[in-house]
């Protein structure tokens, strides 16, 4: 798994918090972010998010309705990775908790008697289990 893909399913595991992928977005270039957002909506596809999660992501990224990721999630137009530098940076909050609800919902209800998923088991990994805190 490439070291993006693991930020981000730890993101969504929240054994990261928000705000340190938030700084790790931000850092990178604007063609790499681009390709987070992508991926992001690929995996929020694959974790089977569905139109209906769309208000408790906008609440839980803490963006205001209005922003326009929110109101591009609520038409479920998920294609954000063309949206200008500002909008990246919400877009990439929006999707994480719009990533984060669908997972879940996944490993409580797929995963829940346990998966060959190796991103379910981010948590298990030593650098970040209960022995690295």
């Amino acid at each position: 798994m490439h070291e993006r893909q693991v930020i981000l399913n730890e993101l969504a595991q929240e054994i990261r918090q928000v705000s340190e992928g938030a700084a790790w977005f931000s850092a990178l270039v604007e063609d790499e972010q681009r390709l987070v957002l992508r991926e992001l909506v690929q995996f929020c596809l694959q974790a089977r998010a569905v139109e209906a999660d769309a208000e408790e992501a906008i609440a839980r990224s803490g963006l205001r309705p209005t922003y326009t990721p929110a109101v591009m999630l609520t038409k479920w137009r998920l294609n954000m990775s063309a949206l200008p530098p500002y909008d990246r940076a919400r877009a990439f909050r929006l999707l994480v908790a719009l990533f984060a609800i669908a997972d879940t919902r996944r490993r409580e209800r797929y995963c829940a008697d346990g998966c060959g998923h190796d991103w379910h088991q981010l948590a298990a990994r030593p650098e970040v289990g209960p022995a690295a805190t």
